[in-house]
């Protein structure tokens, strides 16, 4: 139970306090790009079972491969993909952690 709410509130929170302390007079908009970023987990649709409480979805599902990871890494770096690209970091970091606890 602990974990699950860790978990979440990695994948909420953090993106809300990067949007609050970094974007202050847009924040509502950049926490609402960054939070697009939980769409990554629609690859667990794909997986059998879709979900599995002991499986780390790092390296795992495609979107969380380690070549995907990889790739929102360095779209950290042009300014027009930021947003979005901090919200994928943001959500991969999330689910290390949850992985760190297995």
């Amino acid at each position: 139970m602990l974990q699950t709410i860790a978990h979440y509130g990695c994948h909420i929170l953090i993106p809300l306090l990067v949007a609050i302390v970094c974007y202050k007079q847009t924040w509502k908009t950049a926490f609402l790009i960054m939070i697009a970023g939980i769409l990554i987990d629609l690859d667990h649709l794909v997986a059998n079972p879709i979900f599995d409480p002991n499986r780390c979805s790092i390296g795992f599902h495609p979107l969380h491969s380690y070549f995907a990871i990889l790739f929102y890494v360095f779209l950290l770096v042009p300014k027009k993909s930021r947003l979005v690209a901090l919200g994928l970091v943001i959500h991969i970091f999330s689910d290390f952690v949850d992985c760190s606890f297995m």
